[in-house]
């Protein structure tokens, strides 16, 4: 992968096509490089060149509670809990800080809500006219295994209960051995049975062992018709981090520079600071500029976030910081 940052890799690309997927192309796979220290020393100077501080920090966190899907995965979660998570979801940040900062309450809301497949209907309910999607884990989440007709009827069955998007889980053991073709296929079945629903891959980086592995899994899924590609379920022992992303990023830009076609970044578990989420955002406008700031290509995946950033704005509006128990999680 090219290892310079790019401003928009691919200015004609239409934002509003779908990626529809190419044929399988092996011999791109194996093109596909990675060297960790080097990932790691990238990414490693992210914060110390680009300091956000004052009015851009505050604009900048706006910007992160609009990608942000907002999420509940526990195994107690109830229809209430989902109520509560949507409309946290709705107005995530208090009247009075979004009229101190000159925002109306309408701008700054979550990009989506995610809940398991089962939960669905209690989302679709609670967020009914409020424009904000509801997405779904599905797949035998969160560890892929279940049966291949299981998988696709638990996506089927997530999309008629009203899911916009659907987070799919790979089987991890393909990726490992590197049967791409059996990858690909797997993802195009996934994107069929979404059918209008977009469909998020989730690649579980944590366990694919290397960052080369991570990169031919991302772009085997893109070619496959992935419209994000997705770091984890949240419940690998490594999740999220800026060197699986800046590889994610990069395989998202050769897959752009070669077909045209933008496919968006879900970074998912462990990012529970407003600190982290800017690290990301730094991270995708430096890779892929300005065009993936927003939720049609750029998520984060979270549950607490939103409390934290909310703090950090109080403390922008007030300068005081407030205890954390103060904010509501959802």
């Amino acid at each position: 992968m090219e290892t310079t940052p790019l401003v928009d890799p691919a200015p004609t690309a239409q934002a509003s096509v779908r990626n529809p997927g190419t044929p399988l192309d092996l011999d791109l796979v194996r093109r596909v490089r990675a060297n960790r220290s080097a990932a790691e020393r990238r990414t490693a100077s992210l914060a110390g060149r680009r300091s956000v501080k004052k009015e851009m920090q505050a604009g900048w966190l706006l910007r992160a509670i609009t990608v942000t899907d907002l999420t509940t995965l526990a195994g107690d979660d109830t229809p209430g809990r989902v109520r509560r998570l949507c409309g946290k979801a709705r107005r995530p940040v208090r009247g009075d800080l979004l009229a101190a900062l000159g925002i109306e309450p309408g701008e700054a809301r979550a990009a989506a809500v995610c809940v398991y497949h089962r939960l669905v209907p209690a989302a679709v309910r609670a967020l009914e006219g409020s424009g904000i999607p509801v997405a779904a884990v599905s797949t035998g989440f969160p560890a892929g295994l279940s049966p291949m007709a299981t998988r696709l009827a638990e996506i089927r069955e997530s999309v008629d209960a009203g899911a916009a998007e659907v987070d799919v889980v790979i089987t991890r053991g393909l990726a490992l051995r590197g049967d791409w073709t059996g990858l690909y296929d797997e993802v195009a079945a996934f994107r069929e049975a979404c059918g209008d629903a977009h469909v998020k891959v989730i690649l579980g980086t944590g366990e694919l062992g290397t960052l080369a592995t991570v990169g031919k899994a991302a772009i085997v899924a893109m070619m496959a018709g992935a419209d994000f590609v997705k770091t984890s379920t949240g419940k690998e022992p490594v999740n999220a981090t800026l060197p699986v992303g800046l590889v994610l990023a990069r395989a998202i830009r050769e897959y752009c520079r070669t077909t045209g076609f933008r496919v968006g970044l879900k970074a998912a578990g462990g990012i529970g600071t407003a600190k982290d989420a800017l690290a990301w955002l730094v991270l995708i406008k430096e890779e892929l500029g300005n065009a993936w700031l927003g939720p049609p290509f750029f998520r984060v995946g979270a549950s607490s976030l939103l409390a934290d950033i909310e703090r950090q704005l109080e403390h922008h509006v007030t300068g005081r910081y407030s205890a954390f128990h103060r904010h509501s999680l959802g």
